[in-house]
């Protein structure tokens, strides 16, 4: 009975999640299980303005910083729980967050 693994990762590094989806997609297609994804998710863009004078006085200039989170969906149709096990010892960095649901 084929299960269904739902895996969705999210960081601020591109590079760490498209390393971290392409050893699932190895993973995957090392042991023959049927994948659909890494589907891109739209990106959130979290911009914090801020005073460029530190008194708060003066001119009134701004500073914006931007943080950029990506977001990425993988779907397994997994037959063999070995493939699991293989898809859990994956290392992850610290900075990439990764939420999986089994159906």
């Amino acid at each position: 009975m084929p299960t269904n693994v739902r895996i969705k990762l999210i960081s601020t590094d591109l590079e760490k999640i498209e390393r971290v989806c392409s050893e699932i997609r190895d993973v995957a297609m090392k042991t023959g299980t049927k994948i659909r994804g890494p589907i891109p998710l739209p990106r959130r863009r979290l911009i914090l303005p801020v005073r460029k004078s530190p008194c708060g006085e003066g001119t009134k200039t701004w500073r914006k910083h931007e943080l950029r989170v990506h977001r990425r969906l993988i779907d397994l149709f997994i037959t063999d729980q070995r493939v699991m096990r293989q898809i859990m010892r994956i290392q992850i960095p610290e900075d990439v967050s990764v939420e999986m649901t089994v159906k």
